[in-house]
């Protein structure tokens, strides 16, 4: 769960540089002034930002390429990232002096974080990087290491991602660098799930940002530390600590932050069976972060209305929020594997052009020493001719790795990295494409949807990793029932679907009966715990509701929510209209 993004910009540029020597001491100072108050007082920066612009005739060349990056600091600050970056990269192309590209980049790879161009931002963050050996400021670097450590817990690369904020906090930051650092470092333990054992650290963490004076960052840190006081069984605590200070986050008008908050309260609270307090929650996060594109947040809260509504049993409002839910869920998934995916071919681009630079290296040495072979005996000639061969045996093994590389890139885009079948945007492909195959050759088709029951319970009880577990083996399970040319994708969550190609209902009733009484039947022996796992199917036929896959998809939704309705682990159909294959279906 990630709420990074609105607030990228703020954990890598709120870092100051120290003084510089200039022609202009009046200006110079009010430089580090600016400098001081940017975040602070953005009223008293813009006024200073005046003042230095009235003044520029006595700046430097240096002070002018100072001014020139908190301009483009002001721009990306208030929300104008386009004008921003455009400001920070004539900036980083045209200065004589590293420290301000330096600093131009890492503004670069902030703003493109916040705007979502992940590739452009990745591959900035690759210029800055190769030059931080440069920047003798030991606070520029902790600026530049904040910002490739922001980025890269935005792409999904939460091992880089708590490398640079390891770095950062290794070089003596001071106590608002620190804080920062710490905040990056959390995010990146939260992602790989590590978290869970560090309550020292989030209360050290939360300890250094309040003497910082930097609220944001200070109830970061109380998030995280509900979160796992929560997963520790200490529900009641956890909320309670969020609650205490709702308004000290509320007052920080930071939406992205709020609306973790909110989010996470809506879950918790949810949990603790406070419906009333989930919807509240949940209503709130919407107004939050409706205007962010994929948000983890938006997801959780759909699903907490949604559940919410089930345990009310108003099936109309149930559906609709499953509806956005749903919707949201996709979007989130979609963004999750855009970021990984801009991420990979960003580094891809960098391997191959540093196999390019190599082998233009070796074609310059080749040239010389053509050059040479005139004038040379025929020992040089053979010398010569063997070396083409490894130039060759070079691009050749380029050429293969290239392909293997994008091979590789084409799997990971396609397949959901825990269970090893196909993502929803996969799933969906291949089923669109064999249900128009399907119809234009006359053949029936099956869709199962099936939802692991009370699997948030399994989450709360016993840890993700748990949850990770039950998933994988769930997937093993239908996996092996499954005939050869069946399509089985997990959707999202704990939700997958077969398509079962060339199948009548009948069948594919009686293959999701089958996926049932496997999953019913997991051992969950080697997870430590005792307890069942048990799954609702939903069944519709193409000879029912035609080959249109989002149909197909729809009406097996309202089958599955039947069965859900039901009582949970049992098999339903939709719109068979035959009593004997409808009886069949209950487990």
């Amino acid at each position: 769960m990630r709420a990074w993004y609105a607030t990228a910009l703020a954990v890598a540029m709120l870092l100051g540089a120290s003084p510089r020597a200039g022609a202009s001491p009046a200006f110079e100072a009010m430089l580090r002034q600016a400098e001081a108050v940017r975040s602070a007082d953005p009223q008293q920066f813009n006024e200073l930002l005046g003042q230095l612009n009235a003044s520029l005739d006595s700046a430097s060349t240096r002070q002018r390429d100072e001014l020139a990056y908190l301009k483009a600091y002001q721009l990306s600050y208030s929300g104008r990232f386009d004008l921003g970056v455009e400001a920070a990269r004539e900036l980083f192309e045209s200065s004589e002096h590293v420290e301000v590209r330096f600093r131009a980049a890492a503004l670069m790879v902030n703003s493109m974080a916040v705007t979502r161009e992940f590739s452009e931002g990745v591959r900035y963050m690759n210029e800055m990087l190769a030059i931080i050996d440069e920047i003798g400021n030991p606070e520029i670097r902790h600026h530049g290491w904040a910002a490739a450590s922001t980025i890269s817990n935005l792409v999904g690369q939460f091992e880089e991602g708590q490398r640079f904020a390891e770095l950062m906090l290794a070089d003596q930051p001071t106590g608002r660098t620190a804080c920062f650092g710490g905040a990056l470092l959390l995010e990146s333990l939260w992602g790989q799930r590590k978290l869970a054992d560090r309550m020292a650290f989030i209360d050290e963490q939360i300890s250094r940002c309040i003497a910082a004076g930097e609220p944001v960052m200070t109830n970061y840190g109380r998030m995280y530390k509900a979160r796992v006081t929560f997963q520790h069984g200490e529900r009641n605590e956890g909320i309670a600590l969020l609650m205490r200070h709702l308004p000290e986050i509320e007052a920080t008008r930071y939406p992205s932050l709020i609306g973790f908050v909110y989010s996470n309260l809506a879950e918790m609270s949810f949990a603790t069976g406070d419906y009333v307090q989930a919807e509240t929650f949940a209503r709130r996060t919407l107004d939050h972060a409706a205007g962010i594109r994929g948000s983890a947040q938006l997801v959780a809260a759909h699903r907490v209305l949604y559940e919410v509504a089930l345990q009310r049993g108003d099936n109309a409002a149930a559906l609709a929020h499953h509806i956005n839910y749903a919707a949201a869920d996709k979007a989130h998934l979609d963004e999750v594997s855009a970021r990984a995916l801009a991420y990979q071919q960003v580094m891809a681009e960098t391997r191959e052009k540093e196999q390019a630079i190599d082998l233009l290296n070796r074609e310059n040495q080749l040239l010389q020493l053509r050059e040479q072979a005139a004038t040379l005996s025929s020992r040089i000639n053979h010398l010569l001719l063997a070396l083409l061969v490894v130039l060759l045996g070079a691009i050749g093994t380029w050429a293969w790795r290239a392909q293997r590389s994008q091979r590789l890139f084409r799997r990971l885009a396609e397949t959901d990295a825990l269970t090893g079948i196909p993502n929803r945007m996969s799933f969906s492909h291949r089923a669109e494409e064999l249900l128009a195959l399907g119809k234009r050759n006359g053949e029936d088709a099956g869709l199962v949807m099936f939802d692991l029951d009370e699997f948030k319970s399994i989450n709360d009880r016993f840890g993700h990793a748990v949850g990770d577990w039950v998933l994988k083996e769930v997937a093993r399970a239908c996996g092996e029932v499954c005939r050869k040319h069946d399509v089985l994708g997990r959707l999202g969550g704990e939700e997958f679907a077969i398509l079962l190609v060339g199948c009548e209902l009948a069948s594919s009733v009686a293959l999701a009966q089958a996926c049932r009484k496997r999953i019913a039947a997991i051992d969950t022996a080697p997870t430590g715990h005792s307890f069942t796992v048990t799954a609702s199917f939903g069944v519709v036929g193409t000879r029912q509701c035609g080959h249109d896959f989002l149909t197909l998809l729809s009406r097996a939704d309202d089958a599955l929510y039947q069965a859900k309705h039901a009582g949970r682990d049992r098999v339903r159909t939709h719109g068979t209209g035959d009593p004997g294959l409808a009886g069949a279906t209950t487990s």
